[in-house]
């Protein structure tokens, strides 16, 4: 029987927020470090943290015995996992700290949301995946929040830094959206694999330029806000991509910049500008366009064969091999199904769609 015990928004939505949340406060955070580390080094510094410490989470499983019911990363997988890397662990975190050192990290925070609509953009325009009216106008919200904050005088003009960090979004849209391909793996592989190399990378490339280390009070600091801004963020947001599929999950984490930009508010006494105000309002009404989303229609399943943490609800109605505890991953098949209810492009809804 169909079970809609939960939601269409569980598990996927918290996901996707409690990543965003993590994130977007540790821009500001990151924006202190600069003043004493180089921006390459703390990028690399952030992402070895991330690593490090979803390394000791990994460790620790196996320690106490604590089997994750994820599926595992194959040979396949590899070529994807290393464009991701360069692109969202070593590309991405530099462009992000370069472009912090030269704008105000509140405004910074919200021209962040442009990885949002980067990886939405991306995901429709590129792997076809379904976006309505909704998700369209919201963008379209959040793109003239961020021409707000551009504005200067007589125009809008883009400067060093907002250039910088547009750059990084687009290279974290790029990487999202090809971690969607990898999402039915275990999350916190995945997630350690990309910091401990893009890590490794920048901090390599900053000491080569001849950059020093800060204070390991600093290197602490960052290790601190890079495991649970980065590694703990991305573990949840692999989660959420695996329930909402890229331009949703890209759409729900655009409430990061808010989060970053309050904190920067509070924590560098950063001046409230009638243009941060507006750009704020003007982006909240697009992060709403994208809550108040309701897919709902009927479509058919095709046989697949697939592997993922999964649970036995409406799509997984397989005989397994024994008793199982679940949630539980072990090689699948779906056979093929037709029904409607509310759903997001998750694992099991990658089907296209005709418009009248």
């Amino acid at each position: 029987m169909p079970d809609h015990t939960h939601s269409h928004m569980w598990p996927g939505v918290p996901l996707a927020l409690a990543s965003a949340i993590l994130f977007g406060a540790s821009a500001p955070f990151a924006k202190l470090l600069l003043d004493s580390t180089d921006p390459q080094l703390l990028a690399g510094l952030l992402y070895l943290g991330a690593g490090v410490g979803l390394s000791a989470v990994h460790a620790g499983r196996a320690v106490l015995g604590i089997v994750a019911p994820e599926a595992p990363l194959r040979r396949s997988d590899l070529p994807w996992l290393a464009v991701v890397v360069l692109f969202g662990g070593v590309a991405g975190p530099l462009f992000l700290m370069l472009g912090l050192s030269q704008t105000s990290a509140s405004s910074g925070s919200l021209l962040l949301n442009l990885e949002g609509l980067a990886t939405m953009g991306i995901a429709w325009l590129v792997f076809r995946e379904n976006v309505d009216q909704r998700l369209l106008l919201g963008a379209a919200a959040i793109l003239a929040g961020a021409v707000v904050l551009s504005w200067q005088g007589q125009g809008v003009r883009f400067d060093r830094g907002a250039l910088l960090i547009a750059a990084a979004c687009l290279a974290w849209g790029i990487d999202n959206n090809l971690t969607r391909k990898l999402s039915s793996a275990d999350p916190v592989l995945i997630s350690l694999i990309k910091g401990l190399a893009a890590g490794s990378v920048n901090l390599a490339l900053g000491l080569a330029r001849g950059a020093d280390l800060p204070s390991i009070g600093t290197i602490s600091a960052a290790a601190i806000v890079g495991f649970l801004g980065v590694g703990v963020s991305l573990v949840l947001f692999v989660l959420a991509l695996r329930h909402l599929g890229a331009a949703r999950t890209g759409a729900y984490f655009s409430l990061a910049p808010f989060i970053g930009a309050v904190v920067a508010l509070v924590l560098l006494h950063e001046p409230v500008t009638a243009q941060l105000v507006v750009a704020g309002l003007l982006m909240g009404i697009g992060l709403w366009f994208h809550l108040a989303e309701r897919h709902d229609h009927e479509h058919e399943h095709e046989a697949m064969e697939h592997e993922h943490s999964h649970v036995h609800d409406e799509h997984h109605q397989h005989v397994d091999d024994g008793p199982a505890t679940e949630p539980h991953s072990h090689w699948h098949r779906h056979e093929p199904m037709r029904h409607k209810h509310v759903h997001y492009p998750d694992l099991h809804h990658r089907h296209g769609h005709r418009h009248s």
